[in-house]
């Protein structure tokens, strides 16, 4: 069994780290806002920063929402980096920039430890059911030995290249599920101002080629009106800047992406930053003067 150490214990983190204890390793903890009781119940062991978890962990695994966040984490006073000895792994399953990325593997390798980058999909669904997509950048070796630990977490987990080819693919993710809830939330708009049961045109759309995890899973959330935080919507507009950035620097039109990050702007300035993501299609709703709802709802 390994000695794990796990900074930032949130929405996602919490569950991840579950699976960990679960899976018989040594955990480790660290969480400014706290670890919860749950999880030093099932025996994490809570450090006082993260450099006492990374002195006392093999491995360290970072799960925080933006690239300021992973920078403090690493190598602020009280830092992973304060703790690191050649030899460790530092694996990072937050969703930043690839570009800064690979400037943080650079100073951890100097430190000579490996850096692996391993941002995951799924949202906390895929987190509480060990289920998410893990993407990992980084060298081999270290993704092969850290290999069984993403099995407890994530069922599709790929090595795709280098470091920062990880935070690559979250950000294309990112594009394609931003993309997939407008188009669901079109949908199911247009299916209710047409007076049919958006409950049901779902239900017959799961049975076709227009199928998708985001319709069975998010379009639950429109017609339900469940719009509590799987993934914020802040979070998601963090990650379309990223894309947008990237694509102003390679010299890319990113035009529907953008379309989605000013429907994400038009929710956060309504107040709806801590939606669930899904909560974009209240702003198709506000443009349509109609909200998604049942014939029976309606009357």
């Amino acid at each position: 069994m390994s000695k794990i150490g796990f900074i930032g214990l949130g929405i996602m983190g919490r569950p991840m780290a579950g699976h960990l204890l679960a899976g018989g390793h040594t955990l480790y903890a660290f969480d400014p806002f706290g670890v919860s009781p749950e999880l030093v119940e099932k025996g994490a062991i809570v450090g006082k920063n993260a450099a006492e978890v990374a002195k006392n962990a093999d491995i360290i695994i970072m799960m925080v929402p933006d690239t300021p966040n992973v920078e403090d984490a690493l190598f602020s006073a009280g830092g992973i980096a304060e703790g690191l000895t050649a030899g460790k792994i530092v694996v990072d399953m937050s969703s930043i920039s690839p570009i800064e990325t690979k400037v943080f593997a650079k100073k951890i390798n100097d430190l000579g430890c490996d850096y692996l980058d391993a941002p995951v999909s799924g949202g906390d669904v895929g987190a509480k059911a060990a289920s998410l997509t893990i993407m990992v950048g980084g060298p081999e070796a270290a993704f092969n030995t850290v290999l069984p630990i993403f099995q407890l977490m994530g069922k599709n987990i790929t090595l795709v290249g280098g470091n920062g080819d990880g935070q690559t693919t979250k950000v294309a993710n990112q594009i394609i599920v931003a993309l997939t809830i407008e188009a669901v939330g079109e949908a199911l708009l247009f299916a209710s101002k047409a007076g049919a049961d958006p409950a049901k045109v779902r239900q017959a759309l799961m049975g076709g080629f227009a199928n998708s995890r985001i319709l069975e899973v998010h379009g639950e959330r429109m017609v339900k009106r469940n719009f509590e935080p799987g993934f914020r919507i802040a979070l998601h507009q963090k990650d379309l800047n990223l894309a947008l950035q990237g694509a102003r620097n390679l010299g890319l039109s990113l035009p529907n992406t953008a379309t989605c990050q000013e429907l994400f702007n038009a929710a956060a300035a309504a107040g709806g930053s801590a939606w669930d993501h899904s909560g974009m299609v209240r702003v198709l709703e506000k443009l349509a003067n109609h909200e998604i709802s049942s014939p029976s709802q309606a009357n």
